[in-house]
C-alpha cells in the first residue's frame, strides 16, 4: 500500500450492519446477494494507481478480525445475541467475493458476491476506502483537510450560538467522509456541543462511538427490504415491505426499532405499517422526497391510527445540511419526536465536491432486485424488465387492494 491502513478495525462501520447482520444470521442464512459499485459524479476518474490502491486497501481490510474488547462493546448494546457475538468471534471478511477492475466509464469497477452475511458487511468499509484513496490520490489532502476543519468549526459555532437548530442528531458520514482522520475529528468536535439548542446523540460509526462514548445508532437498509422481499422467489415483492417488517420484529420485538419507508415507494409502505406495526416501531426513516410532504403524511397516518404522533420519532436522513435540518425541525418541532442523520456535509465538507459513490445489492439468491424510492434516480437495477415489473406489481397492489 502506498498510503497508511484506511480501516483498522471491524467496528468501522454503520451499526445498521450489524443490526441486519444479526436478523440475517437467524433468519436468512443461505440467502446469496450481489452487490454493485457505481460512481454518480459523470466528472470522476480513478487511475490505474487508484486502483490498485483500493485493492492493496480491501486486501488490509479482510485482513482484520473482531478483538474480544470489540466484541464485548457489541455485547453491551441490548438488542445483541450471544449467538450472534459468537458467529462474529468466527467471522473474517474474505478478499475472494471481491471483482475490482478498471472496466468501467469512472475507471473502476467493483463487485461482490456471495452470502448475504459477508456481502453485506463490504459495503461500508469499502465505500470509505474508494473515498480515502480518492482525496489522498487526487488531490492535496493536507489542503482539504484545513478547509474542512475551517468549514467544521463555522458549524460548530452557527449552532452553539443558535443560528441553526438541528434538535437532535447524529453522524452518518462513513461511507462518503474524507477521511477516517475527519470523521474523527468531527465525532470529536461534536461531543463537546453542550448548552445550545442542538443535540448530538452519536454516530452510526460504531468505532467511533465506543472510542468516544456516545451512542451507536442505525437499524436497517435498503437491502433489508429489498432482500427481505424480493430475494424468495415466491413472494410478490409488492408486500416486500410486510416481509420485512415482520422479519423485523421477530427479531427485535420493540427494540431497535426505526423503519425505513422508501424502498418500493412510502404509500406503498403505509399500505403494511398497519397498527401492530406502527405501535412496535418507535418511529421511521425519510430518505428520498420531499421531507415535509413526508413528514405530514407520517404524521397524518399515525393519527389516522389513533397513535399520538409525539410519542414517535420521524427521522431524517437525505441529502442534509443544518440549514436543512433547521428549517424540517422548525416545522416539525413539537408535533412529532424530530432526529436527523447527517452524512457527507458532518464527514465530507471542503471546497471540492464529494463523491457520490453507492453500493447496492444488484441481485438475491440469483434474480435481480431494485428499489424504487420516492424520487427516480436512486435505483440502481441493472435488468429494466424486473424494475417494470416490480412496479407494476406496485401499481396493481395500490390500485386494488
Amino acid at each position: 500500500m502506498r498510503l497508511t491502513q484506511i480501516i483498522n478495525s471491524l467496528l468501522e462501520t454503520d451499526l445498521y450492519k450489524f443490526s441486519m447482520g444479526q436478523a440475517i444470521y437467524h433468519q436468512f442464512p443461505g440467502y446469496k446477494t450481489t452487490w454493485s459499485f457505481k460512481c454518480r459524479n459523470t466528472d470522476v476518474r480513478f487511475t490505474p494507481e487508484m486502483v490498485e490502491e483500493i485493492k492493496e486497501q480491501i486486501k488490509a481490510y479482510c485482513d482484520l478480525r473482531f478483538t474480544e474488547e470489540e466484541l464485548e462493546y457489541l455485547d453491551t448494546i441490548e438488542w445483541f445475541k450471544g449467538s450472534y457475538i459468537d458467529f462474529l468471534r468466527l467471522w473474517r471478511p474474505r478478499f475472494e467475493d471481491f471483482t475490482i477492475t478498471d472496466e468501467d466509464d469512472c475507471g473502476l469497477a467493483i463487485e461482490t458476491g456471495g452470502t448475504w452475511l459477508n456481502t453485506s458487511m463490504y459495503e461500508i468499509p469499502t465505500l470509505a476506502i474508494v473515498n480515502e484513496v480518492y482525496f489522498r490520490m487526487a488531490y492535496d489532502y493536507d489542503k482539504l483537510l484545513e478547509s474542512f476543519k475551517e468549514r467544521l468549526e463555522a458549524k460548530y459555532q452557527k449552532l452553539m450560538d443558535g443560528s441553526w437548530c438541528a434538535g437532535v442528531f447524529s453522524e452518518f458520514g462513513i461511507r462518503r467522509r474524507l477521511s477516517a482522520e475527519a470523521q474523527e475529528l468531527a465525532v470529536q468536535k461534536f461531543t463537546t456541543l453542550h448548552d445550545c439548542p442542538s443535540v448530538f446523540v452519536g454516530t452510526s460509526n460504531v468505532f467511533l462511538a465506543k472510542k468516544f462514548g456516545v451512542k451507536p445508532v442505525g437499524t436497517m437498509a435498503h437491502e433489508w427490504i429489498m432482500c427481505v422481499g424480493e430475494g424468495n422467489h415466491k413472494h410478490n415483492p409488492a408486500y416486500s415491505n410486510w416481509y420485512a417488517l415482520d422479519a423485523w420484529v421477530k427479531e427485535y420485538g420493540v427494540l431497535n426499532g426505526t423503519a425505513l419507508t422508501d424502498a418500493i415507494t412510502t404509500d406503498c409502505f403505509l399500505r403494511d405499517f398497519k397498527l401492530t406495526y406502527s405501535t412496535l416501531f418507535s418511529g421511521v426513516r425519510h430518505d428520498s422526497g420531499d421531507p415535509i410532504a413526508w413528514g405530514e403524511k407520517m404524521i397524518a397516518h399515525y393519527e389516522k391510527l389513533g397513535i399520538d404522533p409525539k410519542t414517535k420519532t420521524l427521522l431524517f436522513s437525505d441529502s442534509l445540511d443544518f440549514e436543512r435540518a433547521d428549517r424540517i425541525y422548525r416545522h416539525f418541532n413539537g408535533r412529532a419526536k424530530v432526529a436527523f442523520g447527517i452524512g457527507t456535509y458532518l464527514a465530507n465538507d471542503t471546497n471540492v465536491e464529494p463523491l457520490n459513490i453507492v453500493m447496492k445489492t444488484t441481485k438475491c439468491n440469483g434474480q435481480d432486485v431494485a428499489k424504487i424510492s420516492d424520487v427516480p434516480g436512486k435505483g440502481m437495477c441493472k435488468n429494466p424488465a424486473y424494475v417494470d415489473y416490480l412496479q407494476r406489481c406496485i401499481d396493481w397492489r395500490m390500485q386494488h387492494e
